[in-house]
Protein backbone atom coordinates (compact mmCIF):
# COMPACT_ATOMS: atom_id res chain seq x y z
CA UNK A 1 0.00 0.00 0.00
CA UNK A 2 1.34 3.27 -0.82
CA UNK A 3 0.38 5.11 2.57
CA UNK A 4 3.10 2.82 4.20
CA UNK A 5 5.24 5.29 2.73
CA UNK A 6 4.01 8.58 3.93
CA UNK A 7 4.29 9.73 7.40
CA UNK A 8 2.41 12.49 8.77
CA UNK A 9 1.42 13.73 12.25
CA UNK A 10 -1.74 11.58 12.14
CA UNK A 11 0.17 8.04 11.42
CA UNK A 12 3.87 8.95 13.27
CA UNK A 13 4.06 7.77 16.45
CA UNK A 14 7.28 7.54 18.47
CA UNK A 15 8.60 4.68 19.92
CA UNK A 16 10.19 4.54 23.40
CA UNK A 17 12.99 2.58 23.44
CA UNK A 18 13.92 4.09 27.20
CA UNK A 19 12.66 6.93 29.46
CA UNK A 20 15.28 9.24 27.77
CA UNK A 21 15.05 8.14 24.17
CA UNK A 22 12.60 7.83 21.25
CA UNK A 23 12.76 7.00 17.51
CA UNK A 24 10.26 7.03 15.18
CA UNK A 25 11.14 5.62 11.09
CA UNK A 26 10.01 5.19 7.76
CA UNK A 27 11.52 2.72 5.33
CA UNK A 28 11.13 1.23 1.48
CA UNK A 29 12.43 -2.00 0.62
CA UNK A 30 15.94 -0.88 0.57
CA UNK A 31 15.93 2.53 2.63
CA UNK A 32 15.27 3.03 6.32
CA UNK A 33 15.05 6.74 7.72
CA UNK A 34 15.01 6.94 11.72
CA UNK A 35 14.83 9.89 13.93
CA UNK A 36 16.49 9.26 17.18
CA UNK A 37 15.52 11.96 20.24
CA UNK A 38 17.71 11.81 23.08
CA UNK A 39 16.30 13.76 26.27
CA UNK A 40 19.17 13.15 28.88
CA UNK A 41 21.56 15.55 28.40
CA UNK A 42 23.96 16.66 28.83
CA UNK A 43 25.13 13.03 29.81
CA UNK A 44 27.62 11.98 31.90
CA UNK A 45 28.98 9.39 30.01
CA UNK A 46 28.60 8.11 26.67
CA UNK A 47 26.16 5.60 25.63
CA UNK A 48 28.00 1.78 25.00
CA UNK A 49 29.86 1.87 22.09
CA UNK A 50 27.43 -0.85 19.23
CA UNK A 51 28.12 -1.75 15.89
CA UNK A 52 25.86 -3.28 12.81
CA UNK A 53 26.30 -4.46 9.45
CA UNK A 54 24.22 -1.51 7.75
CA UNK A 55 25.82 1.70 6.25
CA UNK A 56 24.50 4.78 8.27
CA UNK A 57 24.32 7.82 7.04
CA UNK A 58 23.13 10.96 9.66
CA UNK A 59 22.49 14.09 10.16
CA UNK A 60 22.29 16.04 13.70
CA UNK A 61 18.41 18.31 13.39
CA UNK A 62 18.96 19.26 17.12
CA UNK A 63 21.37 19.78 19.53
CA UNK A 64 25.14 19.22 20.13
CA UNK A 65 26.72 15.88 20.78
CA UNK A 66 30.38 14.24 20.65
CA UNK A 67 30.53 11.09 18.22
CA UNK A 68 33.08 8.63 19.33
CA UNK A 69 33.99 6.06 16.17
CA UNK A 70 36.96 3.44 15.92
CA UNK A 71 39.48 4.32 14.50
CA UNK A 72 38.53 8.11 14.61
CA UNK A 73 37.76 9.22 17.74
CA UNK A 74 35.54 12.14 19.61
CA UNK A 75 34.16 14.35 17.40
CA UNK A 76 32.26 16.92 18.42
CA UNK A 77 28.79 17.89 16.24
CA UNK A 78 26.28 20.50 16.36
CA UNK A 79 22.78 20.84 14.64
CA UNK A 80 23.31 21.13 10.95
CA UNK A 81 26.87 18.24 10.58
CA UNK A 82 26.24 15.09 9.19
CA UNK A 83 28.62 12.16 9.75
CA UNK A 84 28.61 9.01 8.10
CA UNK A 85 29.43 5.02 9.74
CA UNK A 86 30.57 2.37 7.69
CA UNK A 87 29.15 -1.51 7.72
CA UNK A 88 31.19 -3.08 11.48
CA UNK A 89 32.67 0.02 12.92
CA UNK A 90 31.82 0.80 16.59
CA UNK A 91 30.55 3.74 17.67
CA UNK A 92 28.35 6.00 19.99
CA UNK A 93 27.39 9.30 21.19
CA UNK A 94 27.13 11.42 24.39
CA UNK A 95 24.73 13.96 24.32
CA UNK A 96 25.87 17.37 25.27
CA UNK A 97 22.68 19.46 25.16
CA UNK A 98 19.15 18.62 26.98
CA UNK A 99 18.12 17.63 23.81
CA UNK A 100 19.25 15.92 20.85
CA UNK A 101 17.99 14.66 17.71
CA UNK A 102 19.72 13.03 14.81
CA UNK A 103 18.17 12.00 11.69
CA UNK A 104 19.85 8.47 10.50
CA UNK A 105 19.92 6.35 7.62
CA UNK A 106 20.36 2.88 6.61
CA UNK A 107 21.05 0.60 4.06
CA UNK A 108 20.05 -2.52 4.49
CA UNK A 109 17.08 -1.93 6.17
CA UNK A 110 17.49 -2.40 10.20
CA UNK A 111 15.36 -5.35 10.67
CA UNK A 112 15.64 -5.17 14.81
CA UNK A 113 14.06 -2.13 14.49
CA UNK A 114 10.66 -3.34 12.86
Amino acid sequence: MIESYIRTGTNSSWTELRPDLRRKLIHTDHLMMVIVEFTNGPAEHPDPFHDHPHEQVSYVARGELVLYMQGVGEIPLKEGDLFAIPSGIPHTVKTLTPVVRIIDSFTPLRKDFL
